[in-house]
């Protein structure tokens, strides 16, 4: 217990967590302040990822590389993967799709692009394994494809009807396809994505016993949490004049991934830069190949009714150019700050047009 009152100390996000019982308590005193509700609880997921994440790290390295990505792949994304089934299960599928490609804009281009910056201040420059960037990148843009082609097909004249089974199929390839790339990365091929930089070392992990009460504790706290925001997120988006297309697109995504961002910001800072481009990229591909899929695979059983990988165009065009990004400016294995800035500003333009011009549907 020391040590997790030590995390206090070293950690500011994490007295956030006092928002925690706050939203219990304004929910039952103001169930009808659906703005209030919705900033509170935004305020609440924050810390509660960011034990999530730790908590993850500390059982992922004393369970091996094998079992260690699984939960990674499991739990890395696990906020994501709450506040969205419980969209779904309220058949609010705009904000499910949005938060799905809110988190692969945000984690490719403004984690990574923030990294860059920060590192790029700190080092004015830094080496990473551009290889491992590069599968990774190779990996989004599989994704990115797949997302593509049931948008076309159900813009074809005749082809409505065959979305759904096609999105379903594709759901089951990208899972599979998830599956080999852990395979090659932590099995076959390992010896490739050894890090190129020579940082500080990682920080102390947390006893077992405690790792595991703090992801059970946590994981109800985030499943109650998200039921109160995904409540109050309509009305609150149209108070604050916001679509649920952006809401779920900038807003749940850095929610979702402040945890992750802070881990990639302060790897950067202190020279693993390879750090910091696996995580951006690696949740990235977590969401792309394995949270989506699941989600439309899941809304089968919890949905309304069954959820499908059509996406809107401008969304899909975010996702494809930010993939693109990623790729032109992790080619070369070295980054500088400016590089970061410029990646954080395709993300703005990206932001701005949404909530400007948000989609029709």
């Amino acid at each position: 217990m020391n040590r997790v009152f030590q995390e206090f100390r070293s950690t500011p996000l994490l007295w956030l967590l006092a928002f925690v019982p706050i939203v219990f308590v304004a929910e039952g005193a103001w169930p009808e302040k659906h703005t209030l509700l919705f900033l509170l609880s935004v305020l609440a997921i924050v810390p509660l990822a960011a034990l999530l994440s730790r908590a993850t790290e500390s059982v992922a390295e004393r369970t091996g590389d094998a079992i260690g990505g699984l939960l990674n792949a499991t739990l890395g994304n696990l906020t994501e993967l709450v506040i969205a089934l419980t969209a779904l299960q309220a058949g609010q599928y705009m904000l499910v799709k949005a938060s799905i490609a809110g988190a692969i804009v945000t984690n490719t281009l403004f984690m990574l692009g923030g990294a860059f910056l920060i590192g790029g201040l700190r080092h004015h420059e830094q080496q990473f394994n551009r290889f491992s960037a590069r599968v990774q990148s190779s990996l989004l843009f599989l994704a990115t494809i797949a997302l593509l082609m049931p948008s076309l097909v159900a813009r074809a004249e005749g082809r409505e009807s065959m979305t759904q089974t096609l999105s379903l199929g594709l759901a089951l390839l990208l899972i599979v396809a998830y599956g080999l790339s852990m395979l090659f990365s932590l099995k076959t091929h390992k010896e490739i994505f050894v890090s190129a930089g020579h940082g500080d070392g990682g920080d102390t992990t947390w006893p077992m016993p405690v790792a595991l009460v703090t992801l059970a504790v946590v994981t109800v706290l985030v499943a109650l949490i998200s039921e109160v925001f995904v409540e109050s997120v309509q009305q609150a988006a149209d108070t604050l004049g916001m679509s649920p297309a952006f809401v779920g697109f900038v807003v749940v995504a850095i929610v979702g991934a402040a945890a992750e961002m802070t881990s990639a910001f302060s790897a950067a800072a202190k020279d693993r830069l390879d750090l910091s481009v696996s995580i951006a990229l690696g949740s990235a591909v977590q969401i792309a190949l394995f949270v989506a899929p699941l989600l439309v695979i899941v809304s089968y059983v919890i949905g309304p009714e069954p959820m499908s990988l059509e996406f809107w165009p401008g969304s899909i065009g975010m996702m494809l150019i930010a993939t693109m990004a990623a790729t032109l400016m992790t080619n070369g294995g070295r980054s500088a700050w400016f590089v970061g800035v410029m990646m954080i500003m395709v993300y703005a333009i990206f932001a701005m047009t949404l909530f400007l011009l948000p989609p029709a549907t």
